[in-house]
């Protein structure tokens, strides 16, 4: 019984990324990337690979220069790593890649190298394939498309899975 509520029981450092997310969202970037940052330093270099992933990926997001952006996504992008050698929450590991690859490709776009982002763009593409057919895999499906029309790929859409999509 013990071994069932510890892994129902909620991950407090998830949860209290996702409150500070939620402060981001509702407008305040600034306290959002304080408190993220904050966080960081508490948890530390060596703490749990997916509680790092995730921490560094909605740093990014706070970022206000892209270099610090770009920086943040590409720690973000080492603690999945770390995590999925580790085999450690590999199912939200695996959910994580194609949005970190996004966020490089997208990084890499407004430092202007194009060559890097599509490189991204290409991964986040093959990422996104082990994604469930539901509104978060349409959602990274949806930036994928973006990202393509972006770079001057042929258009929005233009590469689809091999795989049904409504």
């Amino acid at each position: 019984m013990a071994e069932r509520q510890e892994q129902t029981a909620p991950d407090a450092v998830l949860t209290r990324i996702g409150q500070v997310v939620m402060l981001h969202h509702a407008g305040d970037r600034e306290e959002a990337r304080h408190r993220l940052l904050a966080l960081w330093a508490e948890l530390g270099e060596h703490s749990d690979p997916l509680h790092r992933c995730t921490l560094a990926h909605y740093l990014a997001d706070t970022q206000d220069d892209p270099t610090d952006e770009l920086a943040w996504d590409l720690r973000a992008l080492t603690a999945a790593e770390e995590a999925r050698q580790e085999a450690l929450a590999v199912t939200a590991v695996v959910a994580l890649y194609p949005s970190l690859h996004l966020n490089l490709a997208d990084d890499y776009i407004r430092l202007d190298r194009r060559d890097a982002a599509r490189t991204h763009l290409r991964w986040a593409r093959e990422a996104a394939l082990a994604l469930a057919d539901d509104s978060f895999g349409e959602g990274v499906w949806a930036a994928i498309g973006r990202l393509e029309s972006r770079l001057g790929e042929d258009g929005p859409g233009s590469w689809t899975p091999p795989r049904q999509r409504p």
